[in-house]
């Protein structure tokens, strides 16, 4: 029977949920200062149609708050007017070039407005988890930052050996299986434990990523049993259905997938186009290591280095950091740095 716990850090400028599952990182849910509720997975609003966009069967809403999503319309069901009001769930929540879609509910009245921000970050971990207890403090910032270390990696070690690699591009994702070092009989063996390990591992870590969309699995070996991995494949995705759509085992060794795209993906809100940390998630690690040391050295004045980009985008947090520490650190701009060296020392 699988476990899982839920965790909330909460720290200067953002709110990490973390879940675990059997002790490994399942999913990451990132909240911050500034992010808008209307564009949450769960967010109600009375919105105003823009356009819509008959070749698309789809329409184009203005949103609260001057934010923007998609609406695409059913062909069994009545279509809106451009000007109209209606009333919509966000289903997906924006990514990277790609607007929020939501659910339309229903027509309406008036200005765009919030109706209902969704479940909270809370409410989030407790449904997700099947928990009731949230744990919080040491234990929870450990939680978020070894989820947050695992998310950003590419290469993930399989228990019993070998490696799985997952690699997203423009128009899917690429899981790679590798057996490695892997020992345990013949190798068709050795690759039937593999695929399996890895099938597991990667539903686990594309929750983890916030990773939707198609997905593809190249198997280790050949001569696989289909029906043996087509079912580990719907055991180890249940959790991520409704919306989950499986292809055969193919002449080549690769599984297709669907996923469904709900959440923000986490290497978006963490890494920009090029791959390295954004300011804002730089600054925001920045901080988490201003506190650690704040708390190592309780009388030490900190020193704080970074890119310049990071401590432009430190300065909102700088405030909120000063109530926690006191105004014992300063902040120092490193011209060549990349955003994600930065460096805590005290003195």
């Amino acid at each position: 029977m699988s476990r899982r716990e839920a965790f909330l850090d909460v720290s200067v400028g953002e709110r990490r949920g973390v879940i675990l599952l059997d002790g490994l990182p399942e999913r990451l849910l990132i909240e911050r200062d500034g992010d808008s509720p209307v564009l949450r997975l769960g967010a109600r609003s009375v919105a105003r149609v823009r356009t819509v966009e008959a070749a698309f069967a789809s329409a184009f809403l203005d949103l609260p708050d001057g934010g923007e999503a998609l609406l695409p319309l059913r062909a069994d069901a009545p279509r809106p007017v451009r000007g109209a009001a209606v009333e919509v769930e966000i289903r997906g929540e924006a990514r990277r070039g790609k607007l929020a879609t939501t659910w339309l509910l229903g027509e309406a009245s008036g200005d765009p407005r919030l109706i209902d921000a969704g479940p909270s970050l809370e409410d989030d971990l407790k449904a997700l988890a099947r928990v009731e207890t949230i744990q919080t403090g040491v234990l929870a910032r450990e939680a978020a930052d070894e989820a947050e270390a695992e998310a950003l990696a590419v290469i993930h070690p399989l228990p019993g050996g070998g490696s799985l690699a997952i690699e997203t591009t423009r128009a899917l994702t690429a899981i790679d299986v590798d057996t490695g070092e892997r020992t345990g009989g013949d190798s068709k063996r050795v690759a039937r434990a593999a695929n399996l390990a890895a099938i597991n591992a990667s539903a686990r870590l594309l929750r983890l990523k916030g990773i939707g969309g198609l997905t593809v699995i190249d198997l280790a070996g050949r001569g696989h049993d289909g029906n043996a991995i087509l079912s580990a494949i719907r055991t180890a995705f249940g959790p991520d259905n409704p919306g989950v759509a499986i292809g055969p085992v193919s002449r080549f060794g690769t599984v297709e997938l669907t996923l469904p795209r709900r959440r923000a993906p986490v290497l978006e809100r963490l890494l920009d186009p090029t791959g390295r940390l954004t300011a804002q998630a730089a600054a925001l690690r920045l901080a988490r290591m201003l506190e650690r040391e704040g708390r190592a050295s309780p009388g030490g004045r900190l020193v704080a280095r970074s890119a310049p980009a990071v401590a432009e985008a430190f300065k909102p947090l700088a405030s909120a950091m000063a109530d926690r520490l006191g105004a014992r650190f300063v902040l120092e701009e490193k011209s060549g740095w990349f955003s994600d060296r930065l460096e805590v020392t005290a003195r």
